[in-house]
């Protein structure tokens, strides 16, 4: 099943899924051609996207592109479905903590309209109930619940609220007007602690006063409590304990994965997996064990491509550090296909990615994990945390993904693409994404080209 890593269409991939079949691919119960995703689920944008030829990618992409129906099974099953909002890798872990919920971020929805190319309607939903193109795409998460088309309504609905984006919390408010019962926590605003006050460190290497630390830890506690009051069972410290050591499990597999990809010449897996690869880690795509067995075969992959030398892309492209998430996926194809490669990540949520302290109660370490989060700091915390990345992955530039409409976006780019330049004396670029970006391709391939030729001009000079 072994072949040379390169990038193939939708079309060539139907003829890699029918070699893989003759060569004996096994696969989970959701696998299957990916062409069934364009045909039944309706996600066009699969034709434009240049995708991984590795069975292990193909399993990734399954997954992901399956969710809905896993989701359907699950309820199906007997089990209650725990939606997540804004908190970004905090509350399914308490929830996978219990054997009967499944939890899953209701957030997603903002990819919606990309894989679809605006065919769903999500957008235009979203518009007729106030709120607009001036917001955040994840608007469309308004859509999808007034619609239930693309995911079941959850039995408990979960929302951060305090310090997280005011795009967000407008469209949660209005969805909370539509009918949808929520169940608020507050996060405080993170702040460093005052000389002697009593503080604790946190995931990631910020520093937080140990009263927000206990503040959050109470909020997370009436989590607890509505959790085990839908599951019908006690969610002690035993319970969460053993949830964390498996979430620790699959962050260690992505932090090995990222290590692999980011420090390795040629680059032996495309941004647009490893995109995918880190946002399982914030809910586990619905299924805990499927993320831990797709991270260890993308990881087996990628080991191998390394022990032969092989790279997906050709050697000694220009290292990008990439912020944010983008709305459309053909981003990342575009940015390598204009000669650079993704080297180190700050997709908004990595404290997903950092290990939950096991050495202090679970609910302790929980709360500090969620005092992590880059986005309830200030953008000169994430802009330092950037930089010490930046650093220990040998990037070359920075490229700052700006959401159309997103409330955070509209000066902290700027902070962090100052910082950077000042601290390391790095090109930066920022571009803004929409959820279908075709229109401003040429303009946005021009602007990545010119920051590659930057790159290769400071190598020689």
């Amino acid at each position: 099943m072994n072949a040379v890593p390169r990038k193939l269409s939708l079309d060539e991939w139907d003829e890699r899924y029918a070699e893989l079949r003759r060569a004996g691919l096994t696969e989970p119960a959701y696998g299957g051609p990916l062409r069934r995703h364009r045909v039944e689920g309706g996600d066009r944008r699969l034709d434009h996207l240049c995708l991984d030829n590795s069975a292990a990618s193909l399993r990734l992409w399954n997954l992901l592109l399956s969710e809905e129906q896993r989701l359907r099974q699950a309820r199906a099953r007997g089990f209650k479905i725990v939606g997540a909002m804004k908190d970004l890798g905090t509350v399914p872990v308490m929830a996978y903590s219990l054997p009967n919920l499944v939890a899953f971020y209701p957030d997603g929805a903002w990819w919606i309209p990309c894989l679809m190319e605006q065919s769903d309607g999500l957008l235009r939903i979203a518009d007729s109930l106030g709120i607009d193109e001036s917001f955040c795409p994840v608007r469309a998460i308004l859509g999808a619940f007034v619609t239930q088309a693309h995911f079941p309504l959850p039995d408990l609905l979960t929302c951060s609220v305090g310090a997280v984006c005011d795009d967000f919390s407008a469209i949660a408010q209005r969805l909370e007007a539509l009918g949808s019962r929520i169940l608020w926590w507050e996060m405080p605003r993170r702040r460093r602690p005052d000389p002697d006050e009593p503080a604790a460190r946190l995931p990631g290497g910020f520093a937080a006063p140990a009263s927000q630390v206990a503040l959050v830890q109470f909020e997370l506690d009436r989590v607890r409590q509505a959790l085990e009051s839908l599951a019908g069972q006690a969610l002690d410290e035993a319970r969460l304990a053993a949830g964390i050591r498996a979430a620790n499990r699959i962050r260690r597999l992505l932090a090995a994965l990222r290590r692999q990809v980011y420090a390795r010449d040629p680059c032996p897996l495309p941004a647009l997996e490893m995109l995918v690869a880190e946002m399982l880690a914030i809910h586990f795509c619905s299924d805990q064990a499927e993320t831990a067995a797709v991270l260890q075969g993308l990881l087996m992959e990628v080991q191998s491509r390394v022990a032969k030398g092989q790279g997906v892309l050709p050697a000694a492209a220009a290292r990008i550090f990439w912020v944010n998430p983008v709305a459309d996926l053909r981003i990342m194809n575009l940015l390598e296909e204009c000669g650079g490669r993704v080297c180190g990540t700050d997709y908004m949520f990595t404290h997903a990615l950092d290990e939950i302290p096991a050495d202090v109660p679970p609910l302790e370490g929980l709360a500090r994990t969620a005092l992590a989060d880059p986005m309830v700091g200030s953008a000169e915390d994430r802009a330092e945390r950037i930089c010490a990345d930046f650093r220990a992955w040998g990037a070359e530039a920075l490229l700052i993904a700006r959401i159309p409409g997103a409330s955070h976006c509209a000066r902290e780019g700027e902070v962090i693409r100052n910082c950077a330049q000042a601290r390391l004396g790095v090109p930066a670029l920022e571009i803004e994404v929409p959820s279908i970006s075709d229109a401003m391709r040429p303009s946005l391939r021009s602007r990545i080209e010119a920051l590659v030729e930057t790159v290769r001009n400071r190598r020689s000079a």
